[in-house]
Formats: C-alpha cells, structure tokens, sequence
C-alpha cells in the first residue's frame, strides 16, 4: 500500500469519524431521545436522553437484546408497534406511553418508531420525548377552562333560578293574605251555620256573610288562587330542574370512561346552558331513541358539548345583535356502525374560509381581549381525540355552521358493556 492510499484512508477514517461525532453532538442537543435498534432488534445507539428517560445507561443499553431491556412500560404496545413498522415499513406513533421508576411518579412519552434500512437487513429508530409536563399543563389548561365555564354558567343559573323563585315568592305573598281573606268569610259561615243550628234569626249573619264575601272578592280568589298554587308548583320544580341538570354537569362521576347516556347528556348541559343562548336562539333537539350508551368520560363530553353550543350562541348573537330576531341551533343525535354522532348546527354567520384551519387552535380566538381564551374548541378536539373520535365543522358564510362529533362506542381498551351494566 503506496503512501498516497494510507493517507486516503487516514482521511476517510478522519471524516468518518468527524461524522460520529457530529452525529453525537446533534443528538445531544436535541431534547428527545434517540434509540437505534440493529435487524436483530440489538440496540446499537443509545443517547444521554434516553439514560436520563429510562434510568439505562448507554454502556448497559448498547449491545443488549431491545426486549430485555429492564424499562417498566407498556411492552406489548411498544412491540406492536415495532412489528407493525417492520411489516409496513413505515413509522408508527405511540401517543402516551407509560413509564415507571422506582420512587418516581408515572411519566408519559410520545413515541415515533421508523424503520431504517440497512444493508445488512432492517433497523428501527426509536425517537421520543417526556410529555409528563406537557400533559399536566394540558390538564390544568382544560380544568380551568371548564371552571371559566362554569363561573359564566353559575350567573347564568343565578338569574334562571331567580326568575321562577321570585313569582313563587310572590305567589307565597299573595296564598298567604288569601288566607287571611278566606279566613275571615269562613268565620262569617260560622256565625250564619251557629245562628241556623240553635234557631237564632240569621239575617244579620247572613248579611255580614255577604258584605265579607264582597269585601275580599271571594270568586276573585276562588279563580286565582288554584293558578298561584300551579305557578308556584311549576315554579319549585323548575328550579329543582335546574339545579339536578347542573349537579349532574358538574359532577357527572369519576375520571374512569364508563357507559353513558349522551342523550341525557345533551339535555342537562342544553339546560344548563339556557341563559347563554335563550335571548338570541331557540334550541330544538332531535335525539335518537335507539342511540347506543358509549364508553365515554363523561365530564369533558359534556364540556365538548357545551363549549359549541356557547360558541353556536355567540355566533348567532353577532348576527341578530340589535334586532329582534332569533337564530336556531338545532342538535341531533344518531347511531353510526360501531359509533354515534352528534350535530350541532346554527344559522349564524358562518366561519370565513381564512380562520377555518385555525379555528382548533390553542389560543385562537376571534374575540376582543379579555372575551375569550381561545381554549373552547381546542379542548374540545383535544378530548375528542382522546375518545377515539373525530370532530369536523362545515361551514358556509352566511348560512350558519355544522359540528359534527363522531364517537366509537366501544373504544378498545372499554370494558363489555354487559360488565359496565
């Protein structure tokens, strides 16, 4: 070997070697891990994120059988997903993957697998990143939203529950000098049957009878006074009805999905929402009657639910702002193969072309300062996702808007429903 060939060589083992580490430096400074499985699924790369992520370092990691390695997740998701790339050839996402550690709380990973051919058979790539915190702010986010909501809905409740105890007050007020009036034309009937049964002369009873019946306009509260007791009845039950709709939208039961009934669902959270839409749109429902229970997380579906019926109402308040019309929103329900979907339409302006894409954007928000957060349709979708579903929007200027929820009944980690029952 001539001295021009070794110095080729030095160079090309130089570059070579410049190119590793070059690879090492770029891998370090990015947050995600990166693991490199051989054909034999032998991890060949492990970087410093990744000891940080699983607690292994690199010397224990490299040369080592991927399958047994000591990480504490969920192995069978993660090999399905690695069979799934080997056979496809293509990458796979593991969207929360849990992992544990001795004395340490749960985390969370985001995962991307992709394969890597080589020439000696096929590799796979293991990219991911600690989501733990971004999942908890995601949580915080949602839970104060749903608390915006329901500050906004408790003066709305307020002023609902007010109206019908005000005239059950007044009916309260009216029934009780009604029966101070009954009163005292009962006592003047029992001087006149006193008179009658020992034999006394009865005109002057009589007459005192009359003139008592007149003074307190006796057919006046014989007509009225059967209505103030249906008032107040209507009244006490429509504050009852109040008050179960929102108890069963704040607290609809535990973090666990279990089988729900969405119509039911609907109706509270259109209840609990009246004073956001009643002055500006009238809500017609059309649910079906055979919609199947779905496996569901109650709680935040009824925050989807709510979120675009607020939205629905302020768009047609925009619309109809200083005149006396009023808009629709209409929602129905019906049974999908292996799902159900939910419509909620309005005959609001519609959502211009430009700010549709965005329109499930954190943040986004077309509202003045201080008018909205922009979190509304973003939790929404968020939740929507996280059941297995999807939600879309049709929308023509002009004409109104479309949300379309569409959600499997039977997710595939949900129980039977049998065992729910």
């Amino acid at each position: 070997m001539n001295e021009t060939m070794q110095q080729n060589l030095r160079a090309s083992k130089h570059r070579a070697e410049e190119l590793v580490n070059q690879k090492r430096t770029l891998l370090a400074t990015v947050e995600a891990f990166f693991i490199q499985l051989t054909d034999g699924a032998v991890v060949a790369e492990w970087t410093k994120q990744a000891e940080r992520a699983f607690g292994v370092t690199a010397e224990e990691a490299i040369g080592q059988p991927f399958r047994d390695m000591a990480i504490a997740w969920t192995w069978t998701a993660v090999q399905e997903a690695m069979a799934q790339v080997t056979q496809r050839r293509a990458a796979v996402h593991l969207n929360k993957v849990e992992v544990a550690r001795p004395g340490e709380r749960t985390r969370f990973l985001k995962l991307a697998l992709s394969p890597l051919p080589k020439d000696d058979g096929l590799g796979l790539v293991l990219m991911g990143e600690d989501i733990t915190e971004y999942l908890a702010l995601e949580h915080d986010l949602s839970q104060a939203q749903k608390l915006e909501s329901l500050g906004q809905l408790a003066a709305g409740v307020a002023y609902e529950i007010n109206t019908p105890a005000q005239f059950v007050n007044d009916n309260m007020r009216f029934l009780s000098d009604a029966c101070v009036d009954l009163y005292a034309v009962l006592n003047r009937h029992a001087a006149v049957l006193a008179a009658a049964k020992v034999g006394q002369p009865m005109t002057e009873a009589i007459t005192q009878c009359e003139a008592e019946a007149q003074r307190v306009d006796l057919e006046y509260l014989v007509d009225e006074v059967p209505k103030a007791i249906a008032q107040s009845l209507d009244g006490v039950e429509r504050v009852a009805k109040i008050v179960r709709a929102m108890k069963e939208f704040a607290h609809p039961g535990g973090e666990e999905s279990a089988y729900e009934d969405l119509n039911k669902a609907i109706e509270t959270t259109v209840e609990v929402s009246r004073h956001e839409w009643k002055y500006v749109a009238d809500v017609t429902t059309a649910l079906a009657p055979d919609l199947p229970y779905v496996c569901c997380q109650l709680g935040p579906i009824n925050q989807v639910v709510l979120n675009i019926i607020v939205t629905a109402a302020h768009a047609i308040g925009d619309l109809v702002k200083g005149t006396n019309r009023k808009g629709q929103i209409t929602i129905t329900t019906r049974p999908m193969e292996g799902g159900v979907e939910i419509q909620i339409t309005d005959t609001g302006g519609g959502i211009p072309d430009a700010i549709r894409e965005k329109l499930f954007d954190s943040f986004f928000t077309t509202k003045p300062v201080g008018k909205g957060t922009g979190q509304g349709l973003a939790i929404a979708r968020s939740v929507v996702d996280k059941h297995g579903g999807t939600i879309v929007v049709d929308s023509q200027m002009g004409q109104g808007t479309t949300f379309r929820i569409r959600l499997p009944v039977k997710p595939p980690e949900a129980p039977p429903l049998e065992k729910a029952a």
